[in-house]
């Protein structure tokens, strides 16, 4: 998969977890970039991350994680 793919479909989940067809993410974006990215909606973004792509994302990183661009990073490594 290439990065453009993977950023395609987490694009998808974003305006999924959000409920919110106009978000548009890229390396850069934080929680501070989306309204309602709180505690709890990460928690659900990163089980659609999960789902969506198939593999776990280590708790160490859900918590770690600046930006969209790290996240990215992750599922490219995973290989999924």
């Amino acid at each position: 998969m290439t990065r453009e793919e993977a950023f395609e479909r987490l694009t998808e989940v974003f305006r999924e977890v959000f409920d919110d067809d106009t978000i548009e993410i890229d390396d850069n974006t934080t929680a501070d970039d989306i309204d309602d990215w709180d505690s709890f909606e990460h928690i659900n973004l990163v089980v659609a991350v999960e789902e969506e792509f198939n593999f776990k994302i280590p708790m160490g990183k859900t918590v770690t994680m600046k930006n969209v661009g790290e996240m990215v990073d992750l599922i490219l490594e995973s290989g999924k």
